[in-house]
C-alpha cells in the first residue's frame, strides 16, 4: 500500500521497576539485523543509560526514522522537558528532525493486571514529552 510506514519496536524489559535487573548494553549486536530489515522506523529505548550511546544506532541507521525513547515508564518522576529536548539534540546529530519521534521506553503496558506505573505518573510523563515536542517543533519550524 502506498503511504504505509513500517516500524520495529525493541523493548529491553518492562517486567521490573529495578533498572539493575533489566537488559543492558548498546544495540551493537542487533545492528546487522536492523540493517537488513525493510522497516522505516526503529523505536528504541534511550531514556536510561542502559541502552548505551545513541551514536551506535545513529551512525548505522541515520538514514531511517527513530522513535526515540525519552521517558522511563518505570520511574515515578516525570522527566524535565529540557532533558528530553537535550536527548533529541543528540539524535539530531544523526537523524533529520522530521525523522525523530518522541516515545516512552517500551510504553506503559501492563502485565497480568500489574501496571508498570500509575496512570497519573504516565500522564505527567506524556505531558513532558508533549512540552519537549513543542520546543523542538518551534526550533525546527
Amino acid at each position: 500500500m502506498h503511504g504505509v510506514r513500517t516500524g520495529l519496536h525493541v523493548c529491553r524489559g518492562n517486567w521490573s521497576r529495578q533498572e539493575d535487573v533489566l537488559l543492558t548494553g548498546d544495540y551493537t549486536p542487533l545492528l546487522p539485523a536492523f540493517r537488513n530489515m525493510h522497516v522505516d522506523q526503529f523505536v528504541l529505548e534511550y531514556a536510561t543509560p542502559r541502552a548505551g550511546e545513541l551514536r551506535v544506532v545513529g551512525e548505522a541507521l541515520g538514514g531511517r526514522e527513530l522513535g526515540l525513547g525519552c521517558v522511563n515508564p518505570r520511574t515515578d518522576d516525570a522527566e524535565d522537558p529540557a532533558t528530553i529536548v537535550a536527548r533529541a539534540g543528540e539524535a539530531l546529530q544523526y537523524f533529520r528532525p522530521e525523522a525523530i519521534f518522541l516515545n516512552p521506553d517500551c510504553g506503559f503496558g501492563c502485565f497480568a493486571n500489574r501496571c508498570v506505573n500509575e496512570e497519573s505518573h504516565a500522564v505527567a510523563k506524556l505531558h513532558s514529552m508533549v512540552a519537549a515536542a513543542r520546543v523542538l517543533r518551534e526550533r525546527f519550524a
